[in-house]
């Protein structure tokens, strides 16, 4: 049972699920937005606010070619709207203040560098750098977990990445993630949850998650996902290139009250429990007389059948009253007592 902590937080089998608030860069660049998107997450319950460092010359070209569902490059909107190494260690001490986690994802080596500098307790890598082993490597060299997005990636490549930090026994988790912004149902494809569970067992599995609403998060825990990342937005009327896959922080609530009351039904145990006993008294069957029943009268199948309460001869007993000499007169419609026949 692989298990790992992330500033004093137990995460994996046995322990609640790790839920991430992903605010990305839905501050807008302004960090009182930031702090209040803290506020929010903590009091929705999440675990977890992260946002992401961005060097925009470190990460990217000015002219990379880029799918976008916003109306300004990217690079750009990062050259505009990014947080500064500064603001990020101000968020981090205001996370540390109210009492919820601070993550950061470094969408470069030198952001996590930095992001090292002031003190963050592990790494968030997105499904885009997840095949850049040797940025990966460096990253693991600095010896704190990392949380591992897989979006876009096959099996295969979620394995080499798996073997080549494996050395480092630096506590890993992967996410199964779809990058499509927001993904069709029919692609999110939960079941690989289980598929990674088995594959890559020196490893926590979560589910990164990009739809509009929460169904997909709440399945992701029942197959045994032990993290939950979800993006966050105030407002679903600000713009931004992740606006469309965020949801609000009332569905922030939900997403979390739902997973705390899925994961307490969880169980596997199958018993009568206390708050069934008094109603399986009343609801079980027992052994009922259908009509008068003479004493010495044998009794057959038209005379008795199973009504409630269950607090007489259990009807699954019927074959053991048949064909008994009733020993008295016996009413009609009363529960049958094993005094009343041979």
């Amino acid at each position: 049972m692989f298990t790992f902590e992330i500033g004093g937080r137990k995460i994996g089998e046995g322990y609640p699920v790790y839920i991430i608030a992903e605010g990305c860069d839905n501050h807008m660049g302004n960090v009182d937005v930031a702090k209040e998107m803290c506020r929010q997450a903590k009091l929705a319950g999440a675990d977890c606010i992260k946002f992401q460092h961005h060097l925009p010359d470190e990460e990217m070209l000015k002219d990379v070619p880029m799918s976008s569902n916003f109306d300004i490059p990217l690079y750009d909107f990062l050259k505009l709207h990014a947080l500064t190494l500064e603001q990020h260690a101000e968020l981090m001490k205001f996370c540390r203040k109210i009492g919820i986690q601070y993550l950061c994802t470094p969408f470069s080596l030198k952001a996590a560098y930095e992001l090292n500098e002031i003190g963050v307790d592990a790494f968030k890598i997105g499904s885009g750098e997840m095949t850049d082993i040797p940025s990966l490597i460096k990253i693991a060299q600095i010896g704190k977990p990392m949380i591992i997005s897989t979006g876009m990636s096959t099996l295969d490549e979620i394995q080499r990445t798996y073997e080549e930090l494996l050395p480092f026994k630096i506590p890993i988790a992967f996410t199964n993630c779809l990058s499509e912004y927001p993904p069709k149902y029919e692609d999110v494809n939960l079941n690989v949850i289980g598929r990674m569970r088995e594959r890559f067992p020196n490893a926590i599995i979560g589910h990164s998650d990009h739809t509009p609403d929460l169904y997909t998060c709440y399945a992701a825990v029942t197959l045994g996902a032990a993290l939950i990342e979800k993006h966050v937005i105030l407002s679903k009327q600000t713009p931004g290139p992740d606006q469309t896959v965020s949801i609000d922080f009332y569905d922030l609530h939900n997403l979390v009250d739902g997973i705390r009351k899925i994961e307490a039904a969880l169980g596997s145990e199958k018993v009568v429990h206390e708050n069934e006993k008094v109603i399986r008294e009343w609801a079980f069957r027992s052994i009922v007389s259908c009509c008068p029943i003479k004493k010495g009268q044998t009794i057959k199948e038209d005379m008795v059948w199973s009504k409630r309460p269950g607090t007489g001869i259990p009807s699954y007993k019927m074959n053991e009253v048949l064909g008994k000499k009733a020993v008295c007169d016996i009413k009609e419609n009363v529960l049958l007592k094993y005094s009343d026949f041979e």
